[in-house]
């Protein structure tokens, strides 16, 4: 037979006095922070009452308390309908958690009518499980939804709290710390993982902007609700602003990948296939055709090499002998694919209409296959390029291109045989400096002056 006792509520003498767990000298009533949460004794005991002990305990009078609760067409429940109801629980169970509920004040009994009731208590505590519940079921990467639905709601009634805007401005400051962390650590998959955050954050921070906009300009809030939404208001503005920071990171991990080839695939992809694979060993299997067989090499044989090899280079030395003649090795001209292709890239570049409009990416780098097309999308972050532009060759041509490379983090179809999607980006012409243009028009003077001779 199972026992279905449940003596979470009952009061022995192992509980001990507020007093003890404070120093000696210290009264508890002399400490803030304990003068709120002992006003609050009610709700903390029903939440006590719900989730002190294991969890199949705590699911079980959640349960309970929740299907009483669903019955919105009349505020009472008979024991009857409780009883088809809560059909497919064990009646001592039952009754084990019904007991509990009334033990705390979550469930009233009304003898004259023979029929239960929820408590608002037990109402205000489900409401704020459904909230959280709702939150974890949405899946919200950033874990501000539940923080930001408090404060509106409260804002909303008039009685928003400094603890509440505090906890929603903890959370701001912890997500910033985080996308901090995942820039400094120069990895792109860090990186890609915060960003799809960062948005995530973003759009809950154009939401809340509102809430504290109406927080700051509310008359009946005190200054210290003032200044925690001034301070959210800042953060947010921080975080805001680390688009920038993560365009860059992601613009100096672009330069420095690494394509196999032309084939259009990066060290990048490579990781990416990788990481999707469950057993990276098995990659091995049937890689060897049979085992290597290690060669090994005693001391003796050791300085008996070394022996002779010294004594053939002392007498090479005494006799003045020097090694024959060799004709040196044709080395043919670097006449790649790569070279070609790149060649007819910057003539393309150099006619396109570019300098007087944008170009989209599709026109700039299309139509060719997807390896050339890939070939052409890994050149463009060298355009501006102090370093490179100041080095030889075609990469330092297509450096020094008056063109500015412009991307967004999104991708559109086409309609081409090789590629299906391209990147939203565009390519327009570099805005010169008043004093550069100058700079060059007095070179280009000095360049047409003739070049007398001088007595």
């Amino acid at each position: 037979m199972q026992n279905f006792s449940d003596d979470v509520h009952v009061q022995s003498g192992e509980d001990l006095a507020l007093q003890t767990y404070f120093k000696t000298g210290i009264s508890p009533d002399d400490v803030a922070a304990v003068s709120p949460l002992k006003r609050a004794q009610p709700v903390v005991q029903a939440f006590t009452a719900l989730f002190h002990g294991g969890f199949n305990g705590v699911l079980l009078r959640l349960l309970v308390l929740r299907e009483l609760a669903s019955d919105v067409e009349s505020p009472a429940v008979s024991r009857a309908d409780i009883n088809a109801k809560l059909g497919y629980l064990e009646p001592d169970a039952l009754e084990t958690v019904l007991s509990r509920l009334r033990s705390t004040g979550l469930l009233v009994w009304d003898a004259s009518q023979s029929v239960y009731r929820i408590t608002p208590t037990a109402r205000n505590v489900l409401a704020a499980l459904e909230s959280l519940i709702h939150t974890e079921q949405n899946q919200d990467q950033a874990e501000m939804s539940y923080m930001l639905t408090q404060v509106a709601g409260a804002q909303a009634v008039g009685g928003v709290s400094v603890e509440q805007l505090h906890h929603l401005l903890g959370r701001l400051i912890e997500l910033t710390e985080e996308f901090s962390d995942a820039i400094a650590s120069g990895s792109e998959f860090q990186l890609r993982t915060a960003q799809k955050k960062w948005h995530t954050a973003c759009d809950w921070v154009e939401k809340g902007s509102q809430i504290i906009h109406a927080i700051t300009h509310d008359e009946r809030a005190d200054a210290a609700t003032h200044r925690a939404a001034q301070a959210i208001g800042r953060a947010q503005s921080a975080l805001l602003n680390m688009q920038g920071m993560f365009s860059r990171a992601l613009n100096q991990i672009e330069r420095q990948r690494v394509h196999l080839g032309q084939s259009g695939l990066s060290t990048t992809d490579i990781k990416t296939w990788l990481l999707q694979k469950d057993d990276l060993a098995a990659l091995a299997d049937g890689a060897l055709a049979q085992p290597v067989t290690p060669l090994f090499i005693t001391p003796s044989e050791m300085i008996d090499v070394a022996e002779s090899e010294l004594l053939s280079h002392r007498i090479s030395a005494v006799a003045g002998a020097l090694p024959a003649g060799e004709n040196a090795v044709a080395v043919a001209n670097d006449d790649s694919d790569a070279l070609h292709e790149l060649d007819h890239w910057l003539g393309l570049l150099s006619r396109s209409d570019a300098r007087t409009k944008p170009l989209a990416l599709q026109d700039i780098l299309l139509p060719a296959s997807f390896a050339i097309a890939s070939y052409r999308a890994s050149m463009l972050p060298l355009l501006g390029d102090a370093n490179e532009s100041a080095l030889q060759g075609a990469t330092a041509t297509l450096a020094r291109l008056p063109l500015e490379f412009h991307s967004k983090d999104k991708m559109q179809k086409l309609n081409d045989p090789h590629v299906a999607a391209i990147s939203v980006a565009s390519l327009t012409a570099a805005a010169v400096a008043p004093d550069t243009a100058d700079h060059n028009a007095d070179d280009a003077t000095a360049h047409r002056e003739p070049i007398r001779d001088t007595p």
